[in-house]
């Protein structure tokens, strides 16, 4: 078992640049990371606000960052973390495997957050989706709603309108809460329809997903819509449990730290949308990474 300087769990923005400011300072680094490098941009097909690009697709980006990385020389690794014993040296448990170092970075993100509908975690993947990018194609010329009404549910629900014969965008809101300019593409485009102050209140279907029932909030009236496929965009849910014994987190589980990404675990530092903050968009998750890499390398530096 090779030990490590600093481990770095989640391959995200804040993760990947937390690596190469570790890197360059010439730590040892592993990245751990349990699904796709990139993070939460990997979803976004057009991203324009990051400095220094015009415009480019998240999962560019992504391998942007993953190749800069590997360049300078961090060991990756798939894997799930399952906890962390810290007996001064932290001892990393996967399901692959145990990793050792005296600083680990805590850059998880956080995932997609359900519905709470009976059956629903049963037709992910076969009707249920969260990603128009990767399964926009299944439902070309179908009929597809979006749930949500934030950036992310107006980006879907243009991406699908390339794809699909009607996209509804359902919130349980009298407004929608994205961007003006992604609401008024959304307006603009005639085979997509915005239904206000509704939510979803089942799911229908037996083996195949057949759509869902709306529920009017105002009157409560209920109303069945045929889809071929729905795509849940309602945020998301920090991923701390695994660290409950190291950090403290507030009442909706993201670590309840501040901008210098320090803990009051000793060499433990959080960065990224894990972490309680105003704002969570690329450029501040790989803020966080540069805080905590620098504030892991000053830990190690003084022991």
């Amino acid at each position: 078992m090779m030990n490590y300087d600093i481990i770095i769990i989640g391959g995200g923005p804040a993760g990947l640049t937390a690596a190469l400011y570790a890197l360059r300072a010439n730590k040892r680094v592993l990245v751990i990371e349990k699904a796709t490098f990139g993070g939460q941009i990997t979803f976004s097909p057009k991203v324009e606000n990051i400095p220094g690009f015009v415009s480019l697709s998240g999962n560019e980006f992504a391998e942007k960052l993953v190749e800069q990385v590997l360049t300078q020389g961090a060991d990756v690794e798939y894997a799930e973390v399952l906890r962390i014993v810290d007996d001064g040296v932290k001892t990393v448990i996967t399901d692959s495997g145990e990793f050792k170092a005296p600083a680990v970075i805590l850059a998880t993100g956080a995932k997609h957050r359900l519905l709470g509908l009976d059956r629903e975690k049963e037709f992910i993947g076969n009707g249920i989706s969260f990603c128009a990018v990767c399964d926009g194609a299944f439902f070309k010329d179908g009929t597809v709603a979006v749930i949500g009404g934030g950036n992310s549910a107006l980006q879907e629900a243009l991406q699908l309108s390339e794809l699909a014969k009607k996209v509804y965008v359902i919130q349980n809101l009298d407004f929608l809460t994205g961007e003006g300019r992604l609401a008024e593409a959304v307006g603009a485009k005639e085979n997509i329809e915005v239904i206000l102050g509704t939510t979803v209140k089942e799911i229908k279907g037996d083996d195949t997903f057949r759509g869902i029932v709306l529920r009017r909030e105002a009157d409560g009236t209920l109303t069945d819509l045929a889809l071929d496929g729905m795509f849940v965009a309602i945020g998301l849910v920090p991923q701390n449990e695994p660290f409950a014994n190291l950090i403290d987190v507030d009442a909706r589980g993201y670590a309840a730290y501040g901008e210098d990404c320090t803990t009051g675990t000793p060499g433990v530092f959080v960065a990224g949308d894990c972490r309680a903050k105003a704002i969570r968009q690329v450029t501040t998750a790989a803020a966080d990474g540069a805080v905590a890499a620098l504030a892991a390398c000053k830990y190690l530096d003084e022991q």
